[in-house]
């Protein structure tokens, strides 16, 4: 279901005629809603440090996390401080946590981190706190680490409580904003014209179809790509870069897995590296492998993403590899963030 509506989502189908009553009330909610956070009316809390946000506005993956690990690293570069904060989720779980995560907890309810938090976690070396509400997340944060002085969220565009000073949004440029169409006869969370309101848009161009992601709009806009690919063996933690990759993949039965907002971008990420896979699986968005998801002995090559391998590790076996990238921007982009971070402090 998930894979047939993104599809459908990028085009106006006659089926969609029918939700369409349903999208302009959930406009309308979302319209009310954000003017209900300008004028006060729900709250809105600043937590003492610039926050940045990295969101999108559409349904499913578009490229954030990655973003955020580099521009991480590169205020680190320059000096500043960073924590990142994150959602949790409530849901009673025993399910095991990356020790490297700082979960707050919401009542008496445990809260489950994303794959994403782990991957943060796993490659930022900076505080990572995750919670069902970011303020919580941030204000524990800053309790715990009197040192940082500058707040990553990883997504919460659309999360007004927590006040900002850097909004970013990052769009698929596999995908656009699809139809342009609302929730559920499009994939928008809000509408196409809260990117006037943005500070900057940052658009992934890695899987690119055509022009689907050129907007025209009055404010910054920067491409990002991934690169610096990185084949990592899930079991043995074996590294090896591209070329000793498609030494070690060439003449086997490579199967490719992705459990990921976009699939397709992750495979023809591969394609475009010359690794073509014999066999391909797309699951679900956060998906929760099991061994019994892996292919049988047909597959003597399991490629994957690295938040897929987050979920796999507990399982894993020699075939299994995973592809570690980075997202590469301008440093007219971060020029540009640390001209903002400088705006706010004067």
């Amino acid at each position: 279901m998930e894979a047939w509506l993104t599809h459908e989502w990028q085009r106006n189908s006659l089926w969609q005629i029918f939700l369409r009553p349903v999208s302009w009330l959930f406009r309308l909610l979302v319209a009310i809603r954000r003017f209900a956070y300008r004028a006060g009316l729900l709250k809105s809390t600043a937590v003492g440090v610039p926050v940045i946000i990295i969101g999108n506005l559409s349904v499913g993956g578009t490229g954030k996390t990655p973003l955020v690990l580099a521009l991480v690293d590169a205020l680190a570069t320059r000096g500043r401080k960073c924590g990142i904060v994150t959602r949790g989720y409530h849901r009673h779980s025993d399910a095991a946590m990356n020790n490297a995560i700082r979960v707050v907890p919401a009542g008496a309810q445990s809260v489950v981190v994303s794959d994403e938090a782990s991957l943060l976690a796993n490659r930022s070396g900076v505080p990572v706190y995750a919670a069902a509400n970011r303020v919580d997340a941030a204000e524990t944060l800053l309790r715990n680490h009197r040192q940082v002085d500058v707040i990553v969220s990883d997504d919460g565009l659309q999360h007004y409580a927590l006040q900002r000073d850097i909004e970013i949004c990052v769009i698929d440029g596999m995908r656009g904003l699809g139809n342009g169409a609302l929730l559920p006869a499009g994939p928008l969370r809000e509408p196409a014209s809260r990117l006037g309101a943005v500070d900057a848009v940052v658009v992934n161009r890695n899987g690119r179809n055509a022009d689907a992601a050129d907007v025209s709009l009055p404010i910054p806009a920067f491409d990002m790509t991934l690169a610096n690919e990185l084949f990592i063996n899930l079991k043995t933690q074996r590294r090896v870069d591209i070329k000793d990759a498609l030494a070690i993949f060439r003449d086997r039965r490579v199967h490719a897995l992705a459990g990921t907002g976009n699939p397709q971008r992750f495979f023809a990420h591969l394609a475009g590296l010359g690794v073509r896979p014999s066999s391909t699986a797309a699951f679900p968005d956060h998906y929760d492998y099991r061994a019994g998801d892996m292919p049988g002995n047909e597959a003597e090559i399991i490629l994957m993403t690295e938040k897929d391998a987050v979920k796999c590790s507990a399982f894993a076996d020699e075939r299994m590899w995973f592809m570690r990238v980075d997202a590469v921007v301008p440093n007219d982009f971060i020029e540009f963030v640390m001209q903002k971070l400088s705006e706010r402090k004067a």
